[in-house]
């Protein structure tokens, strides 16, 4: 379950910004977030920007669909671009918050991304998840990296 924050016929309207079709280089670089989508409402924006269209996917944790610590649900096209050692972050459930949430939000690219969430399932523990939470705390309150 999650808040619908974008227009529903974004794919239409905003094609180039579906085209999922990256070189290792694009990677590199590659932000998923956009700063003023033009895919995304006003609302959507709000609901974005104080993080409560994550509040849904604690109905997911509930069902054990997924964990309030681990790698974020990944767009599925975007697995293509994954290597053998970055599909570990395959191992463990998506979680509602994660490493990269905490490190930098959408400011982070696709690579570094994905390398945050690797580096999550390595060396995961108790201890790590609590400081993650204490850490998105914080994200949230101050907002840095979220639009």
């Amino acid at each position: 379950m999650k808040f619908r924050t974008m227009y529903v016929d974004a794919k239409q309207r905003f094609p180039e910004l579906y085209a999922y079709n990256y070189s290792d280089d694009e990677l590199d670089t590659f932000k998923f977030k956009v700063l003023n989508d033009p895919r995304v409402t006003r609302v959507g924006s709000w609901l974005r920007r104080t993080s409560l269209d994550e509040l849904p996917n604690f109905w997911n944790v509930l069902k054990g669909d997924m964990t309030l610590v681990g790698p974020r649900p990944e767009i599925p096209e975007m697995s293509d671009y994954y290597s053998g050692e970055q599909l570990t972050k395959f191992n463990v459930k998506a979680g509602v918050t994660g490493p990269a949430q905490v490190e930098g939000r959408g400011d982070l690219s696709f690579k570094d991304t994905v390398n945050y969430d690797v580096e999550y399932v390595h060396k995961r523990s108790l201890w790590q998840d609590i400081a993650i939470l204490a850490k998105t705390i914080k994200a949230v309150i101050i907002g840095k990296g979220a639009f």
